[in-house]
C-alpha cells in the first residue's frame, strides 16, 4: 500500500534532508513521499531480512528501532548498527545480490518495503536523490568505522557513553528526541550484543553512568542529564555522522 503521510513528515524526506548536500525540490519531496510502499509490522526480535537472502526490495524504518547483526557459528550475536526511522538498512541489496547480514526488530517495528524497481525508477526521474542515497550508504561506512574504534579501543564506560550520544543525536535529527530525552527500548542483553560485553557488565556500567549523574535509562526511555560531560567521557565527535546541520 502507498504511504499517505504528509511529505514534510515522511521519514524518507526527513532522513534525506538531514544528510543531502542540497535542498530538496518540490518534485524530489513528492518522489520520496510517493514511493509505493508495502507497510508491515514486526515484533521484537523478529527478523526482517536474513543473511544469505537475495531480496528484490529494500525497506525503510517508519517507526521503532531495528538492528543489523551477524552471528558466530555457535550462536553469539554481534550488533553492528542500530537503525532509526528514515533509515534504509538494506539499501545495499539494490547492488549486492546476496545479503551478508541480518536485520531484526529491536522494538515493535513498522517498516515500508519498496521494490528495487521502484527505487531505480525514482533515481532515473530524480538523479539527485540517487546521489543522496549513495551519500547515506557512505555515511553508514563512517558509522561502521566509528563502531569498530569504539568497541575495539575504548573501555566499557566511554564505549556505552558513546553509543548513547550517537543514538540521541540521530533520534533528535528525525524529531524523536527532545531535550536530550528519547524512547530507547534496549535491554541489557541487547546493549551487550552491541558493545561486546556481558549483560552483567552492562548493568555495572549503567549504574556508574547513573550514579555520575549523566544518564537515566528506565522504562525504555533514555535521558541524558549532562550532555557535555557524557560527550567528554565518550570522546564523542559527531562529525562522523555527517549530519548536514552539523557540517554547515
Amino acid at each position: 500500500m502507498a504511504d499517505t503521510r504528509r511529505a514534510e513528515n515522511h521519514p524518507f524526506v526527513r532522513k534525506i534532508e538531514s544528510v543531502a548536500l542540497f535542498d530538496l525540490s518540490a518534485s524530489e519531496r513528492a518522489a520520496l513521499s510517493g514511493l509505493p510502499m508495502q507497510v508491515a509490522d514486526f515484533e521484537t526480535d523478529q527478523d526482517i531480512v536474513v543473511e544469505h537472502e537475495r531480496p528484490k526490495r529494500c525497506f525503510a524504518v517508519l517507526s521503532g528501532l531495528a538492528a543489523t547483526y551477524k552471528t558466530t557459528q555457535d550462536g553469539r550475536r554481534q550488533v553492528t548498527a542500530y537503525h532509526v526511522p528514515g533509515d534504509v538498512p538494506d539499501f545495499q541489496s539494490l547492488h549486492l545480490e546476496v545479503l551478508d547480514f541480518s536485520i531484526c526488530a529491536v522494538s515493535s517495528l513498522r517498516v515500508g518495503f519498496v521494490t528495487h524497481e521502484a527505487l531505480r525508477a525514482m533515481f532515473a526521474a530524480e538523479p539527485r536523490l540517487g546521489d543522496a542515497f549513495w551519500r547515506t550508504t557512505l555515511i553508514e561506512g563512517s558509522l561502521a568505522r566509528e563502531w569498530m574504534l569504539n568497541n575495539g579501543r575504548r573501555e566499557s564506560y566511554p564505549r556505552m557513553a558513546h553509543l548513547f550520544c550517537e543514538l540521541m543525536l540521530r533520534l533528535e535529527t528525525v524529531g524523536l528526541a527532545v531535550d536530550h530525552s528519547c524512547q530507547l527500548p534496549l535491554t541489557q542483553y541487547e546493549l551487550g550484543d552491541a558493545l561486546g560485553i556481558t549483560s552483567v557488565h552492562v548493568n555495572r556500567i549503567l549504574r556508574e553512568l547513573r550514579e555520575s549523574g549523566l544518564i537515566t535509562l528506565s522504562g525504555g526511555r533514555l535521558t541524558i542529564h549532562d550532555w557535555d560531560a557524557l560527550a567528554k567521557a565518550a570522546e564523542f565527535d559527531p562529525s562522523y555522522l555527517h549530519l548536514r546541520r552539523l557540517d554547515e
